[in-house]
Order: structure tokens, then sequence, then C-alpha cells
């Protein structure tokens, strides 16, 4: 993308780590941001290996980089190596946006907001609510806290059956509600998404190139249960698609990644960027990759 104003030495970087990270809409909706607000930034993208993940900190550090997103798999791995991590990120236990503060690396949590705002804003009223989380990593963890004293129970499925037992032990110190942990298995979703009311996907299952696959069978689903899926790329999944043939009311991932990505942007450079905007940059590369 061809910048408003040309870079230079003070222009300000900002970026996103994660691996694999070409199928991230991020520098597009905040360079378009950054664009719209004629900032002197630049939003650039880094495939870190994860043997280098404490070394591409510490050089982002070094080269003074003002902003970093962090998505998968790092959101909780990255928790380390930094100076300094606020009180939600740190019950949560996942990062997903830094900032460079003095020589600091400070780390936030907009995950949990940018979801409740995507709800909000969808019409979903989460009170009293069954909810099926599938996936404990950093996103789950996320939501989960972000909803948790709202919804009447949440159930956690996760490959690893101890990694959902030990976050869903971590909710239950922190509040008083509701919380069961279970192995991820077909067999399990099957018995689990009878009684729920909202599922929420949050693993990658689905992303961008593997569009064909679903960890949920069109079988399984009802349409009394809202579908929550927090890919957006592609917009579609193969879970919205059958939930959608199903009868079923459907969100993706893609309010969610915008408004993260609000919070993010204002947190780095003090300015509000046009939410519409980016959004709608999201949709049109999107589209324009299917045809």
């Amino acid at each position: 993308m061809l910048m408003k104003n040309r870079l230079t030495a003070y222009t300000k970087i900002l970026c996103i780590i994660g691996h694999p990270i070409t199928h991230s809409m991020s520098p597009l909706m905040h360079n378009i941001a950054i664009q719209d607000l004629d900032l002197d930034y630049v939003y650039i993208a880094f495939d870190v290996a994860p043997r280098n993940l404490k070394d591409a900190i510490k050089g982002l550090k070094a080269l003074n980089v003002r902003g970093i997103n962090v998505t998968i798999p790092y959101k909780e791995k990255v928790m380390p190596h930094l100076d300094r991590i606020d009180s939600l990120a740190e019950k949560i236990g996942a990062v997903n946006t830094i900032k460079l503060e003095g020589d600091l690396f400070l780390g936030k949590n907009t995950d949990a907001e940018g979801a409740i705002q995507a709800l909000n804003d969808a019409g979903i009223n989460l009170s009293g609510k069954d909810v099926l989380m599938i996936g404990s990593g950093g996103a789950a963890k996320a939501i989960s806290y972000a909803i948790i004293q709202k919804v009447n129970k949440l159930t956690i499925l996760n490959k690893t059956e101890q990694n959902a037992v030990n976050f869903a032990n971590k909710l239950k110190k922190d509040f008083n509600a509701l919380i069961e942990a279970r192995k991820l298995n077909q067999k399990v979703i099957g018995i689990e998404i009878e009684t729920a009311d909202i599922l929420i996907n949050a693993t990658p299952v689905g992303m961008y190139p593997y569009i064909n696959d679903s960890l949920v069978s069109k079988e399984m689903l009802h349409k009394d249960i809202f579908v929550f899926d927090l890919i957006y790329n592609p917009l579609e999944t193969r879970l919205i698609k059958d939930a959608k043939e199903v009868g079923c009311k459907t969100l993706n991932g893609l309010d969610m990644l915008v408004n993260q990505g609000a919070l993010a942007f204002k947190w780095w450079t003090d300015t509000t960027p046009n939410k519409d905007l980016m959004k709608k940059k999201i949709i049109e590369n999107l589209v324009h990759k299917k045809c």
C-alpha cells in the first residue's frame, strides 16, 4: 500500500507478529486508518518463528517500534518477554497489544472489549445463556473473561484437556460462576451443543487456506444456537455457512478484529480511527480475493 506521507527516518513503526502471518488483515486496516488521519506511521507484518520470539521482542524494542499486535500463537507466550502487563491482561493470561513507553514494552489485552462490543452490536443478550467455547488459547481466554459475569454457564472444550481444566480453575478463582472443562472430541461436542445457547469457535480451524475444515458438523447444529466464529478470513467459514443453512444467527470475527484494532490504534497514537473505513477495507480485500 502506498502511504499518503512519504516514509522518512521520522516515520513511526507499528506492526503485528505471529506465525503464520500472511492471512492477517491488520496491515490493511491500520494503514488505511493511518492514511485517513494523515499520521506519520506505517504498519507492517512480521512472521516470527517460535524459536525467535524472545529475540524478536528484543529487536523490536531496540528498533524503537512503537506498537505491536500479537496474534496466534504468541498471545500467551509473549508475556514473559514484556516489562509490564496491565491487570486485566494478567488475569486473562494473554496479551494481544504492546506499546513502547520510554524504554519499556507494556502489554494489554483489547480482545475482551473488542469481543463484547461485537456481540453487543450484533444484538446478542448474554444474560443467563449457556455458552460452549471451543478452544482455550489467548482469544478464548479474553472472551471468557469478557462474558463470564453475564452468562449462566461456560463450558470450555480443548484438544489438550488439561489446558482447559487449568483455565477453568483459574476462572473459578476469579469469579463465582458455573464453569466446566472437557476434552475436545466429536462425541463431547455433540452432547454439549444440544443444550448450548451460544457456540464460540476460538480455534484457527476453518481459517484460510483451510476453509473447508470445521470442528462442528452441520448435523450437530440446531437453529436455536447462536454461532460466533472468531475467524474473519474467510468471512464465511464452513461453520458459519453450515450454521446459516440450519437457520442459526451467526457472527464472524471481523467486528471483533476491527474493534480490538481500533482500541490498540488509539492506545498507540492517541487518535481515534474510523472503524467503518477499517472494516470496509478488509471486506473489499476479502471479496476481491474470492473473485
